[in-house]
């Protein structure tokens, strides 16, 4: 009983802090505000003042975390209602998303080789551009820290949200369909739903990006382990 409440404690909060943070959002209007990244710091910030341990609200609200999956899943719906607009950029997408993909574990995970990480703190880099969900299997499999994978993955898609429509703007990229991808490809869940703001082909391309850069990523991430291996060797 004390698990279920505590449970139901954990996701009411999870959920209070992001409504709050929407609404602020959308008062202010200021790409700053973005409710993700005010609804972490108003729990962290809760759990310090409470003294609730990080451990027992995260076993509380593991439910939201699992809902992850089957959100990826549904991002298909608006993808579906795009897929002619979509297929004529067939293959213009499928060379963008490996480059991005190939592009995104060198930067992150190079960068963090030749500034003298540990072999398990790189290949944790690797998976830095997929969603959670996926970041996590992938983390696992090459020898990463799951955890660490998935505050990086939650760190770069704010940051992405929050950026990326900036940079795109001050890029002049004006292709609605190149938007979405940049977005859902350097940003992935957090990145679409700001997309889906922009419009519906933002949305889906940015959905589809999100499924594309997880099967490129989980194809590339062996070979870059193996690359990294002969790098920086088993330190």
């Amino acid at each position: 009983m004390a698990d279920l409440a505590g449970g139901a404690l954990s996701i009411a909060a999870t959920l209070l802090a992001y409504a709050l943070a929407r609404r602020l959002a959308e008062r202010t209007g200021s790409a700053l505000v973005n409710p993700v990244l005010v609804a972490v710091a108003v729990l962290v910030a809760a759990l310090r003042l409470l003294h609730v341990d990080y451990a027992a609200y995260d076993h509380g609200a593991r439910w939201v975390g699992w809902l992850l999956g089957p959100a990826v899943v549904a991002l298909g719906i608006p993808l579906a209602a795009q897929m002619d607009e979509i297929a004529r950029r067939g293959r213009s997408i499928l060379l963008s998303i490996v480059a991005g993909s190939a592009a995104g574990i060198a930067a992150a995970a190079g960068t963090a080789a030749l500034l003298g990480g540990s072999r398990r703190v790189v290949l944790s880099l690797v998976p830095r551009a997929v969603t959670t969900p996926i970041a996590l299997g992938i983390a696992e499999r090459i020898g990463g820290i799951p955890s660490l994978s998935a505050a990086l993955v939650i760190g770069t898609g704010v940051v992405g949200a929050v950026v990326g429509p900036v940079l795109l703007r001050a890029l002049g990229i004006t292709s609605r369909t190149a938007w979405g991808l940049a977005m859902g490809a350097s940003s992935h869940g957090v990145g679409t739903a700001r997309a889906a703001e922009e419009g519906e082909v933002e949305g889906a391309s940015a959905g589809l990006a999100i499924g594309l850069m997880g099967v490129a990523t989980a194809l590339l991430a062996p070979v870059a382990a193996w690359v990294l291996e002969f790098a920086i060797g088993p330190r």
